[in-house]
């Protein structure tokens, strides 16, 4: 009785050391190493005094031989497995002080046991959304620089110009309005980006009839559609009430529906169709232009992006409404995408929530 009594006071201390004193170790890596000391002398002593009880003191000495070699044999092992386990722990730190360091390059390893490929594989694809992030943010820095830089430079062109007395007043005002609104439309496209990435944008959601907007959208771009020659077309269904904000719909479908006008063929149509599904209605844009080139259907969402860098500023716009429509109806729990029709031209389409 006093040796299962020993054993069993043995086991509770093992049990206790293991459940306060090895979580309470500073690394993991004396972690592991206690837990395999524990795991080695709980069954170690079990043999032991199993040993002596059933053979007698005087087996001691090989009883304590085979204790101390298998105790050898067992830490040996605990400890290459350890080993094993924190060695690619130790890679993974090293690379995120890479990351952390400023080396977005730097990628972790996808080899060894399920558990660590898996771990490997969620640092990787967070160390490349980071590097996607700081690109984005870099691109934006370059192409805002540049497209606040060009209507800076007339603005101060012409103040210049009037301040030599080289021009009058009257001649250059109606000039410098058009520049200060470019200005203050860029301004407000980022701002609104920035509560976009923020998740900071407010939508006053109401239960509308979608219809209705349709119209008011379309009977804003006839001027310019009638102007290049494109008919309007709407096939809108009667029931699609949806749910949204309608001032912020109403911008992504007036910058569709601006876009679809300016690359329609002369003499073509633009057409919005509405069609509601079980849970969503879709809204899609449609025009019989020449269509998409092959990469635009991937790029044409990305920021400062125009199909053509040709095209002013002043008709072209900075590149940001279609960055900003994909922001506007993400945040309506909707998508927007951008296809080839079979017949010609090109499709872009987004969805919104049904009422109810």
């Amino acid at each position: 009785m006093t040796t299962l009594a020993l054993i069993l006071a043995f086991g509770l201390a093992t049990i206790a050391a293991s459940a306060v004193v090895v979580p309470r170790l500073p690394t993991l890596q004396l972690q592991l190493a206690a837990l395999a000391l524990l795991a080695v002398c709980l069954p170690l002593a079990v043999v032991l005094a199993s040993g002596l009880v059933m053979l007698g003191i005087h087996h001691d000495g090989p009883i304590l031989a085979v204790a101390v070699a298998s105790a050898f044999s067992a830490l040996v092992g605990a400890y290459l497995l350890g080993r094993r386990v924190l060695q690619p722990l130790g890679l993974l730190r090293a690379t995120s002080a890479r990351v952390a360091g400023g080396d977005l390059s730097a990628r972790a390893s996808e080899s060894g046991p399920r558990e660590l490929r898996e771990l490997g594989t969620a640092f990787n694809e967070m160390a490349v959304g980071v590097e996607q992030l700081f690109d984005a943010r870099r691109e934006l820095v370059a192409w805002a620089s540049h497209d606040l830089r060009t209507p800076l430079a007339s603005l101060r062109a012409m103040v210049e110009a009037l301040e030599d007395g080289l021009a009058a007043p009257d001649e250059y005002v109606p000039a410098i309005r058009a520049e200060i609104e470019i200005l203050s439309r860029l301004v407000d496209d980022l701002f609104e980006l920035a509560m976009i990435d923020a998740g900071a944008l407010r939508l006053e959601l109401q239960e509308v009839p979608i219809g209705s907007l349709v119209f008011d959208c379309v009977g804003a771009v006839e001027p310019e559609a009638r102007a290049r020659q494109v008919r309007l077309e709407t096939r809108v269904a009667a029931d699609a009430t949806v749910r949204m904000a309608p001032d912020k719909i109403e911008r992504v479908l007036l910058n569709l529906l601006t876009n679809a006008v300016r690359h329609a063929s002369a003499d073509g149509t633009v057409a919005v169709v509405v069609e509601p599904d079980t849970h969503h209605a879709l809204v899609a844009v449609e025009d019989s232009g020449d269509g998409l080139a092959h990469d635009a259907p991937q790029r044409m969402f990305d920021r400062f992006w125009r199909a053509d860098d040709s095209r002013a500023r002043s008709s072209g716009g900075a590149g940001l409404g279609l960055a900003i429509a994909q922001g506007l109806v993400h945040a309506h729990g909707g998508k927007i995408w951008a296809e080839n029709r079979a017949e010609g031209g090109a499709r872009v389409a987004f969805t919104l929530p049904l009422a109810g």
